[in-house]
This record gives structure tokens, C-alpha cells and sequence, in this order.
């Protein structure tokens, strides 16, 4: 692997015209070859690829000549080449993307989710599609106050409420609340998940499934300790975020909600 004897501190790496060129691509499993630490490609721009190992733990690395082993090998990392455009540019959503975008004026109708996580998780897929449509987007901190926002917005045709809510399986108190919502203005869907985490696929933040949480444990602190990360749910949320890009990294039963409140504030009246 080395010219020289090692143990005498006076090797090298071979040249660069014997080490191959491997693109940076997602996914893909090296070594640094000075720390030990494996990984997969989780990002790379010109300076610097990220790895992060079977634990969940991230490093950066420069894109150092020879700097890597693959299967054992020396490698040199460089940035992949960007893909050639095909077709009509899509956005995150999915959507065929509007360039030269300018966002329109808001309509009346709202969107509201339950929380910023909710808020934050909607604008980085929807949101090129909400600046087009002219729809803003509002949290609620809580379904509790749900009858008095809609009290207090006045829906009616062509100014529309479309309310997002989180674990709405029957039985449950976001079930009750929502039954409450009765005029045909108001759109009040839900997905089944105890928190909008869940709505992120396990197999994007390398995990097998999200844990169960025992009752009467904070459910974002419980998963965090079932996960073994050693950080804040604000720090967690930021780390699960950062791992989503397109809407096929999210559960097809939060999918088809969102889409749904769309159609439905955007609707003629």
C-alpha cells in the first residue's frame, strides 16, 4: 500500500499517476487511510467529502490525493460530476419546477401544521410549489387551539383552511378535536405517525426503523436514547432534516396529505 517501511516513519503514499480517481458518489463505503475511520459519502463539495460510519458519527475529510482506501485500495476522491439535466427540471416535491420563479401574491387560504418541525419539513419539499400557488403556511403549537384558529380565521369559499395534524388514528384526542371542524371550508387531514420524524424513512438516517418509545417517556428524547445520539432534540431534528432532499425520502401516508391540502386551499372557489 506504502513505499517504504512504515514503522520507520519514512513512507509515502505511491505517485498520483498510479492512484485511480473515484467520484464521491452517495453512498459509497471508504477508509481514510491516515485515521481508520470508515464511512459512506454523505456529501462532498470541491474541498472536502463527509463520511459517517455505522454509528451515526461524521467526519470531513479533504479530497487529498491517495487520501482514501476502497476495498483496501488507495483512492483518490473527487467531487462526481453533476448530472446532465433530463427533461423538465423537477422540484423537491416531484413537481415540474417553475424557473424564473417570482412568488405571488398570498391567497387568503392557509395551511396550518401542528409545529416549526412540521413547518420547516413542508417548506423543504413544498415549498417551491406553495411560492407558486401564492400558499403560506402557519404552525398551530398544538392542536389544542385549533377550534379557536378557525373561529377566529373565518374560512369560507376562496379563503380555505387546510389543517395538517399529527397522529390522527381514531380514538385519539387529535380525532376528537378534528371532529369538532365542521364547516366546508376547513380541510383537516392527518397521518398516522406520533411525530413528523417518523414521516422521514428510517433507511435515509441509517436506521432501521424509528424505536418504540415507552409510555410516559418524551417520545423525541426516547428516540434519541434508543438511537444512541448524544445531542438535543433541536440538534436531532436539524440532523434528520439535513438528510431529507426529495419527497421520495418521506412515508407516502404524509404524501398524500400534503398534496391533498394543496388541492384543496388552491381550489376555485
Amino acid at each position: 500500500m506504502y513505499e517504504g517501511d512504515v514503522l520507520a516513519g519514512n513512507w509515502r503514499r505511491p505517485g498520483k499517476g498510479k492512484i485511480p480517481k473515484v467520484p464521491a458518489e452517495r453512498d459509497l463505503v471508504v477508509e481514510d487511510a491516515d485515521s481508520g475511520f470508515c464511512g459512506a459519502v454523505v456529501a462532498c463539495d470541491k474541498e472536502a467529502v463527509t463520511l459517517e460510519d455505522r454509528f451515526g458519527n461524521r467526519r470531513l475529510f479533504p479530497l487529498a490525493p491517495a487520501a482514501f482506501l476502497l476495498e483496501g485500495k488507495p483512492v483518490t476522491l473527487i467531487r462526481p460530476a453533476a448530472p446532465a439535466p433530463a427533461g423538465p427540471r423537477r422540484s423537491a416535491s416531484g413537481s415540474i419546477a417553475v424557473e424564473g420563479l417570482r412568488a405571488r401574491v398570498a391567497r387568503q387560504s392557509r395551511i396550518y401544521v401542528e409545529g416549526v418541525h412540521d413547518a420547516a419539513l413542508v417548506e423543504k419539499i413544498w415549498g417551491h410549489d406553495l411560492r407558486v400557488e401564492g400558499v403560506v403556511v402557519e404552525y398551530l403549537e398544538g392542536i389544542d387551539h385549533l377550534p379557536a384558529i378557525v373561529e377566529e380565521f373565518r374560512p369560507e369559499p376562496g379563503r380555505r383552511l387546510g389543517v395538517l395534524v399529527d397522529h390522527l388514528v381514531p380514538g385519539s384526542k387529535e380525532s376528537r378535536i378534528a371532529a369538532e371542524i365542521t364547516s366546508p371550508d376547513v380541510l383537516v387531514v392527518g397521518h398516522p405517525f406520533v411525530d413528523i420524524w417518523q414521516a422521514v424513512k428510517p433507511s435515509v438516517l441509517r436506521i432501521p426503523a424509528w424505536p418504540e418509545v415507552p409510555r410516559g417517556v418524551p417520545w423525541k428524547e426516547g428516540v434519541i436514547a434508543a438511537l444512541g445520539w448524544r445531542m438535543e432534540p433541536a440538534e436531532a431534528w436539524r440532523r434528520i432534516l439535513g438528510a431529507v432532499s426529495t419527497y421520495t425520502d418521506l412515508e407516502p401516508a404524509l404524501l398524500g396529505r400534503v398534496e391533498e391540502l394543496i388541492d384543496f386551499v388552491t381550489e376555485a372557489p
